[in-house]
């Protein structure tokens, strides 16, 4: 089926069908668009604001997301379609085209900051990366219920492959959360801090959506394991909420009664970087420590006879994240450790 280019108030999310789209968005330094691809199908049971929307590479150069759904835009039938499913592999294609995490060669803006008031709407927040968001929340959120961020390390930590989200206020939200995330069968499940403003995940769970994010691979490879985890937790949250037809296993440690759900909310489990240095990590990802043991070793080589200053666990729990670049910059947050809930 040909791929239409359209202005987003072109799109056609209401009726039955799959339809394949490059959303245009206008180019700030070509004569030209910025085209998102976006693929929906519409089923026979679909309702107004509920559907399932799933994006990859909100940062350019983490590609388990985009792959996991390039995969599945080829494999789900129209005739297994209940709902509305909406799948928009590279989300930020300015920012994928750099290969980089923010806009790079744009504007420079990390789209998962971008959702503030304002965007893609004032002069001072009309760069491609807030019209994004703009076309987000004009034309996704009113059509979907549930949301699905995929999202990797890139260059900026390796991970314990995760799903994760935010705490959340209303029980039953909380509940349709946490079971959507533990279906990606990923080790961890992931409580975050909410206080950086601007998340995509933040709005969503604020709207009440059924929101997961993940972590699954680092380093601007693709996973093969991190591919798994994502097309099975992404077809499992279409059937279990009602989109999609068909049944489906639990998979991976969600299968095993391996999986682990741990916090990360407070700052004692950000271990920072006192000076610039080269990082040594010394235990993998997905450790369980206790509080004050040694996770890695910062080295100083402009003071090559001075010890290594230790990077200690904050508190007794798992390593979900280090940095994945052996330079460090003074203040970067080398080692993070979870709280473990159950």
């Amino acid at each position: 089926m040909p791929r239409m280019i359209v202005r987003p108030k072109e799109l056609d999310l209401t009726s039955p069908g799959r339809r394949d789209y490059y959303v245009a968005l206008e180019h700030d330094s070509i004569w030209g668009d910025h085209l998102i691809p976006l693929t929906v199908w519409v089923g026979p049971a679909a309702q107004p604001g509920k559907g399932l929307v799933c994006s990859g590479s909100n940062h350019g150069n983490e590609y388990e997301g985009p792959v996991v759904l390039k995969n599945l835009a080829r494999e789900i039938r129209l005739d297994n379609v209940l709902g509305r499913i909406i799948f928009i592999p590279v989300l930020n294609v300015a920012a994928f085209k750099a290969g980089t995490r923010e806009s790079t060669l744009d504007d420079g803006v990390n789209l998962n900051r971008a959702f503030v008031d304002g965007a893609g709407k004032i002069p001072s927040l009309s760069g491609i990366t807030h019209r994004i968001a703009r076309f987000v929340r004009e034309y996704i959120w009113p059509n979907v219920h549930v949301v699905i961020d995929l999202h990797s390390g890139g260059m900026v930590a390796r991970f314990a492959p995760c799903a994760s989200f935010h705490p959340i206020d209303d029980p039953e939200q909380g509940k349709a959360i946490e079971e959507t995330a533990r279906w990606f069968g990923t080790p961890l499940i992931i409580t975050y801090q909410n206080q950086t403003p601007g998340l995509l995940p933040s709005e969503a769970e604020s709207l009440g959506k059924i929101t997961i994010g993940t972590e699954l691979g680092w380093g601007n490879a693709i996973h093969p394991r991190g591919v798994q985890f994502g097309r099975h937790g992404v077809l499992a949250a279409a059937i279990h909420h009602f989109q999609l037809r068909g049944s489906i296993e639990p998979f991976g440690h969600h299968a095993d009664g391996t999986q682990r759900r741990v916090e990360m909310v407070d700052r004692a489990c950000f271990t920072v970087a006192p000076f610039a240095g080269h990082y040594e990590p010394i235990v993998e990802c997905g450790t369980k420590v206790a509080k004050g043991q040694t996770i890695g070793l910062l080295h100083d080589f402009d003071h090559i006879d001075m010890d290594p200053w230790e990077a200690k666990a904050g508190m007794e729990g798992i390593v979900i994240a280090q940095a994945f670049g052996a330079v460090i910059m003074q203040g970067q947050h080398i080692a993070v450790t979870g709280k473990i809930v159950w």
